[in-house]
């Protein structure tokens, strides 16, 4: 039973790292590209932590992994359709940093 929390520990520090960087990336970023990036790095982290509960504590009940394909088909919407909107608005602005965008 050791051998689980070890595993469990270390795959929730791995988790929480993601989680931290993308946090980080969205407070930091000044162009529209890097929260694209870094919001597909939260939900990276957090459909780890969806399998590493999942299987830690009922490996025949697949409830985490099912919710975390759904994450992973809604991340796949998002990473096609937000760089479309990223360029539309750069053709339309010439520019992609957040502060040129809120001055008209």
């Amino acid at each position: 039973m050791r051998g689980w929390s070890m595993m469990l520990e270390y795959e929730l520090v791995l988790s929480a790292f993601f989680f931290s960087i993308g946090i980080y990336g969205l407070i930091t970023s000044r162009t529209m590209v890097r929260p694209l990036m870094c919001l597909e790095l939260i939900l990276n982290a957090v459909n780890l932590n969806f399998v590493t509960f999942s299987d830690f504590f009922d490996s025949r009940q697949l409830k985490g992994d099912i919710f975390a394909i759904f994450v992973i088909a809604i991340a796949g919407a998002e990473a096609a359709i937000g760089p479309a909107i990223v360029s539309s608005i750069h053709c339309n602005r010439k520019s992609t940093r957040i502060t040129n965008l809120l001055n008209k």
